[in-house]
């Protein structure tokens, strides 16, 4: 059994930096109608929302206030 454990903030700022402008970084922090909305309407603000999203995910990733959560991944599944 193979364990790998990531983050939560950190893999969430790079869901935010590659995928952003699709909602998929809120997806991920369990906002679906957020991540829906923000995949219908982020062209809207011209990819505003996105660079938005992922500055404040990179203040919570690097912050020294966070809370150091992390996701485990066990053969490639994620795992609560």
């Amino acid at each position: 059994m193979t364990t790998k454990t990531v983050n939560k903030h950190l893999f969430v700022w790079l869901g935010s930096f590659l995928f952003g402008g699709l909602g998929v970084d809120r997806f991920m922090r369990g906002q679906i109608g957020i991540g829906i909305c923000k995949l219908l309407f982020n062209w809207v603000t011209f990819g505003i929302w996105s660079l938005i999203d992922w500055i404040i995910a990179i203040v919570k990733a690097y912050s020294t206030y966070n809370d150091t959560e992390d996701i485990t991944f066990i053969n490639g599944g994620y795992s609560k």
